[in-house]
């Protein structure tokens, strides 16, 4: 796709993640605990960021670079090693909190096919 073609298709993403993933933090702050959502929370936000440097690691791909930047992994190795040293954050909902990119895609891509 054309580059303000694909930007826009990297703000649709993150606008769905970040959505859907309001949606279940506000869903859990009723439902849940504020350690549960706490949790949830820092997921999110950490799933953003990585969603963010992944997009932006493709969007590099044949002008500077030949393959996809690992820095986008030490997210989730992050997200572990801060919920195991807190105690305000449980792992779990974290790990849940951090993975609403995955269903977000999803929704996006089927939005995408069926327009």
């Amino acid at each position: 796709p054309p580059p303000d073609e694909y930007a826009q298709l990297q703000m649709r993403i993150l606008m769905a993640t970040f959505s859907l993933s309001a949606l279940a933090i506000g869903t859990s702050a009723i439902f849940f605990d504020l350690l549960t959502t706490a949790s949830l929370l820092f997921g999110a936000l950490l799933g953003l960021i990585y969603l963010r440097l992944l997009a932006r690691s493709i969007a590099k791909l044949g002008d500077s670079s030949k393959q996809v930047s690992k820095i986008q992994l030490l997210i989730p190795v992050l997200l572990v090693l801060v919920t195991a040293k807190l105690p305000q954050l449980d792992l779990i909902p974290a790990l849940l909190g951090f993975l609403l990119y995955k269903p977000a895609l999803i929704f996006q891509t089927l939005f995408e096919t069926r327009s």
